[in-house]
């Protein structure tokens, strides 16, 4: 059966509403136009961005161990600042008197008197004698810090530093065990004014 072209045509034109019109995406477009640009680039140009990746990232690792060694160093002498809060405490029970201890153990295991045991009573929490840049002593020894023996015992007011006594608040009566920080001496002391600092402040009034 022959058809008009006027039916033939009007078949045609209903198919074509039929038929699904493709549609591209915005997003396909532009992954589209950038894979055009990539193709673009040439291997200096590669070259010159993978070089610019390596210098910031050759600048970004010391600036972020920078930053970690200062948070633990910050850490470390709030730590310091908590304990001389306890012996604050301690000094009121025991009429100013310095703990009689030993300067430190090297293992949990041995039986001395402390820092650590002599303090515990006035600290609510064990981990203020583990310095965070410590990954070792503290583990071993259940302290991070060291006590002044050469004061062990002493009054608080009449204490003795390099052979000379007198009352001075820069006398140190704790310190790191280690030099684990940045700045002048690497250490972190508590002051006999129970102030904390990496300065080392040696000093004694005649």
């Amino acid at each position: 059966m022959k058809m008009s072209h006027r039916e033939s045509t009007r078949i045609d034109v209903n198919r074509g509403r039929n038929q699904p019109i493709p549609c591209l995406s915005f997003a396909s477009i532009r992954v589209h136009s950038r894979l055009k640009d990539l193709k673009g680039f040439s291997l200096t140009e590669l070259l010159v961005v993978l070089a610019i990746i390596g210098a910031l990232a050759a600048i970004s690792i010391p600036v972020g161990r920078s930053v970690l060694a200062r948070s633990r160093n910050a850490g470390c002498l709030s730590n310091l600042r908590q304990i001389g809060i306890g012996l604050e405490s301690y000094f009121q029970d025991n009429n100013q008197t310095m703990p009689d201890i030993a300067a430190g153990r090297k293992s949990k295991a041995e039986d001395v008197p402390v820092l650590e045991t002599a303090l515990a009573p006035y600290l609510p929490d064990s981990k203020v004698f583990h310095c965070p840049a410590d990954h070792k002593i503290h583990e071993a020894s259940g302290c991070s810090y060291i006590w002044n023996s050469s004061q062990s015992g002493r009054n608080r007011l009449r204490l003795e530093f390099f052979g000379k006594t007198g009352q001075d608040n820069r006398i140190p009566l704790i310190s790191d065990k280690e030099s684990w920080h940045p700045g002048e001496s690497g250490v972190n002391f508590l002051y006999a004014d129970l102030s904390a600092s990496t300065k080392v402040q040696f000093g004694v009034s005649p």
